[in-house]
């Protein structure tokens, strides 16, 4: 059985590191017991005093705070900035008569992490180090991690001593030294039934060229009755939808928004306050950092329970400049993402989570601000909600969405889909495609459908019919983050393309087994995902025939007018008119939902807003057949959110 070592090990093991040729500085020397529970606290703070770190009457106050919370008196050193990482790394090494481990000086031996496991060593916060003699010393940052890990650790080495580190250095090791296998992991985390990285896509373009060929060659020998046929199709599909968001837009209108809870920081006994994990990629992030870091200061949750992980590509030299010149907080850490065989914002998510401390994992994106009490809101929830409520999803909404013509219909376009039509979704128990940011997992949830599919480039509306096959639900909470609306023409379609392309290939991969998932979903909810996601294909790519049929209304003919019966062409006007109207009827609902209710006279012009629709969904299907994994990162930082978020409506 693994045991810490006593004073005669620490004789045998410098001997055995002498002879060996072990590093000097990995001095070994005798590990004190864990005293029974609240003892370390006082012991710790005692010894800072005595040591010089601290005054007696901040201990006293530490205390009192560690007690009142149960935090641990080390948090509460780096969040307040009494001590840096490596100050009370070298004060609990000599607090615990262990040796201080100098990881960035010193890697760890890769055999030794093997052994124990790359990602067992991430979540027990431990890394075997180095061997001396007969002795692994096993680096962690807290030496009650050291104490959890004993079993485990016994089960593979026979004797093992502590060291301790500076806070970061633990993982950063682990990570350093078994970067492949932990990107290969991030890669291929999702499950491959799962994933779309399993379609065969190398058989694509064929298979385009031969469909291609077919609907051309169906035009040539009879084009009336193929335009017929596609037309009849679209106005079904078109029929659905429209029916959906009336359905949505009723349930809405019908049951509200949901409550929105007073929640502060000092109602909350930090005792019960759940730590936070905030997963926050970052991409060639010039100037928004920042700004970001700055909103993020305003969140109103407990310092102690926040974990906030910037998230940067290994090759990515200008966010890493931009954050080298930011004051970080003690609660916000890099995690530095290796190069891999493809660069996604779902893969640095994946290999962000095994970094991350929390038992809830949030997201947000660089240009997010918050509402400051959004924290604490979550947190309230998933202490009330069901088991089976697995993600939390905030209101997204825009802080500059009088820029220009385009940021206003984007706006309108969002306080739709997420004030109107996403609210009436949950309410009738479909399937709710996550946005992107401002989504809160259950920890154990997001590992148990083993996070995002790396490759999939709308790994959040993925990741919502994943919940719903595996019996969880997303709901919706009344708190809203506001972002940067993409409001040049370019930008705007090749961000869409990306959704449009990424709705495709979900589909592709739950459709694969159609019968399996209308086993998971029911067939309601199985339905759903038909209209959300093939109704919004079909939509966007046979938009220019439904808007062809204006020329038949206006009496101008149209080649399909004689393979219609004549009741046909009332009918459509009358639903394209009915559509267009539910159109308004939504976006003024979901604009008096907001700040920006000046924004109502521009609903009217969505009319000529979702063309650009179209334009993106080739480009999406052309990248389909070329390069279907690769990530249109959007471009920010045109606008910057206001200082406060009562500024957030200009």
């Amino acid at each position: 059985m693994t045991t810490r070592m006593r004073h005669s090990d620490f004789d045998v093991a410098t001997r055995a590191a002498a002879n060996t040729g072990g590093h000097p500085q990995a001095r070994l020397v005798p590990a004190t017991p864990i005293a029974p529970s609240g003892s370390p606290s006082r012991d710790l703070l005692t010894y800072l005093v005595e040591q010089g770190h601290l005054p007696p009457d901040g201990a006293r106050r530490l205390r009192a705070l560690a007690r009142r919370s149960s935090a641990r008196v080390e948090d509460l050193l780096i969040a307040r900035r009494i001590l840096n990482g490596e100050a009370l790394a070298r004060c609990l090494a000599d607090f615990h008569a262990a040796t201080y481990a100098r990881l960035d000086r010193h890697p760890a031996d890769p055999r030794l992490i093997e052994a124990y496991g790359t990602v067992e060593a991430l979540r027990d916060r431990v890394v075997p180090w180095k061997r001396i003699g007969n002795t692994v010393l096993v680096a962690c940052e807290d030496i009650r991690d050291f104490d959890r890990a004993l079993p485990r650790l016994g089960r593979h080495f026979d004797r093992v001593a502590p060291a301790i580190g500076p806070r970061g250095h633990v993982r950063a090791a682990i990570a350093h030294t078994r970067s492949r296998p932990l990107i290969a992991r991030a890669e291929t985390r999702t499950r491959a039934s799962d994933s779309c990285r399993t379609l065969p896509f190398r058989y694509l373009p064929h298979a385009a060229v031969l469909v291609l060929g077919l609907v051309l060659g169906a035009l040539v020998m009879a084009p009336a009755a193929t335009l017929a046929a596609l037309a009849i199709w679209t106005v079904f599909t078109l029929l659905a939808t429209s029916a959906l968001k009336a359905a949505a837009a009723w349930q809405t209108a019908r049951h509200g928004p949901p409550p929105k809870p007073n929640v502060a920081a000092r109602d909350l006994p930090l005792a019960q306050v759940p730590q936070i994990s905030l997963l926050v990629p970052l991409f060639h992030e010039r100037d928004i950092a920042g700004h970001l870091i700055k909103r993020l200061r305003r969140i109103d949750y407990p310092r102690e329970r926040l974990d906030v992980m910037l998230v940067i590509e290994a090759g990515d030299t200008t966010t890493r400049a931009t954050l080298a010149a930011t004051d970080l907080p003690a609660w916000m850490r890099v995690i530095d993402v290796p190069e891999g065989s493809i660069q996604t914002k779902p893969r640095a998510l994946n290999y962000a989570l095994d970094h991350c401390n929390g038992s809830i994992i949030g997201v947000y994106d660089a240009e997010d601000a918050p509402e400051p009490d959004q924290l604490l809101r979550v947190a309230a929830t998933f202490a009330t909600a069901p088991a089976d409520v697995g993600c939390l999803q905030g209101v997204l909404d825009f802080y500059n969405p009088h820029q220009n013509w385009l940021a206003r219909c984007f706006a309108v376009e969002y306080a739709s889909w997420f004030r109107v039509i996403l609210p009436g979704y949950e309410k009738l128990g479909l399937v709710l495609p996550l946005g992107g940011t401002t989504i809160f997992f259950r920890r154990d949830v997001l590992e148990h459908l083993r996070g995002w599919d790396a490759h999939n480039v709308t790994e959040d509306a993925d990741l919502g019919v994943r919940l719903a096959r595996h019996g969880y639900r997303t709901q919706f909470i009344n708190s809203t983050t506001y972002e940067e609306a993409n409001c040049r023409a370019v930008p705007w379609i090749r961000q869409r393309s990306r959704w449009l392309k990424g709705y495709i290939v979900t589909y592709a991969v739950h459709m694969r087994r159609p019968l399996a998932l209308l086993r998971d979903l029911g067939p309601w909810r199985f339905f759903g995902v038909q209209v959300l996601f093939l109704g919004t294909i079909t939509q966007f790519t046979l938009a220019p025939l439904l808007w062809s049929f204006w020329a038949a209304a206006l009496g101008l003919g149209h080649p399909v007018a004689a393979a219609l019966p004549g009741w046909v062409w009332p009918a459509m006007v009358v639903l394209f008119i009915a559509s267009e109207l539910l159109a308004i009827a939504i976006g003024m609902m979901g604009v008096a939902a907001t700040r920006h209710t000046r924004l109502a006279r521009w609903v009217p012009t969505l009319h000529v807003y979702f063309p650009l629709g179209s334009a993106a969904i080739y480009k999406a299907f052309a990248e389909m057949l070329w390069k279907p994994f690769y990530w249109d990162k959007t471009a920010h930082g045109t606008a910057h959110a206001p200082t406060s978020s009562s500024a957030a409506d200009p």
